[in-house]
């Protein structure tokens, strides 16, 4: 019974210690996310909505890393200051092998990383995948960059990234 108290505090001591280094709004954000993702049995740390994922990024709660292929990010546009690692590459979207190496290689296994596709579904695999390979906090940007495809098949008016208005540029 000692040691599940001690387990129990010790676990409440960690969630203090990373509250003490988060704002209230990131703290809320992440733990919404969680609770979700418990509700739901997601097998990652949850997802967040770009606006809560900008908020996150923003005040330095987060690493945003893009899954997107190179080409995607290139002729799409992409988020500033963001770490970059395909999930799948070329124009066949072919899986990335070394996908959850590469990430390893950019952040580190405990940090709140948030993972950014063109419409929420590659970064929820990718997430998967990350938190399999022991991160975690690894997090699903919802929506994407670009959203759902609309009944026009096109994207851009159903959600994502640069629906809200979110900071981006195009090289």
């Amino acid at each position: 019974m000692s040691v599940a108290i001690q387990a129990t505090t010790t676990n409440a001591s960690n969630e203090t210690d990373e509250s003490a280094n988060l704002s209230a709004a990131a703290t809320a954000i992440l733990q919404k996310a969680r609770d979700a993702a418990a509700s739901d049995n997601l097998d990652y740390a949850g997802g967040v909505s770009p606006v809560d994922a900008w908020t996150l990024f923003s005040e330095g709660a987060a690493v945003l890393v893009d899954v997107r292929s190179g080409e995607e990010r290139k002729f799409v546009g992409h988020v500033p200051d963001t770490l970059h690692v395909a999930w799948a590459t070329g124009t066949s979207l072919t899986r990335n092998p070394r996908f959850t190496r590469e990430l390893e290689a950019k952040v580190k296994k405990d940090q709140v990383v948030l993972l950014l596709c063109r419409s929420g579904k590659r970064s929820a695999a990718a997430a998967q995948a990350a938190t399999k390979a022991g991160f975690t906090q690894a997090f699903n940007v919802l929506e994407g960059f670009e959203g759902e495809i609309d009944a026009q098949q096109q994207r851009g008016g159903l959600g994502g990234w640069r629906f809200h208005s979110l900071p981006w540029t195009q090289d």
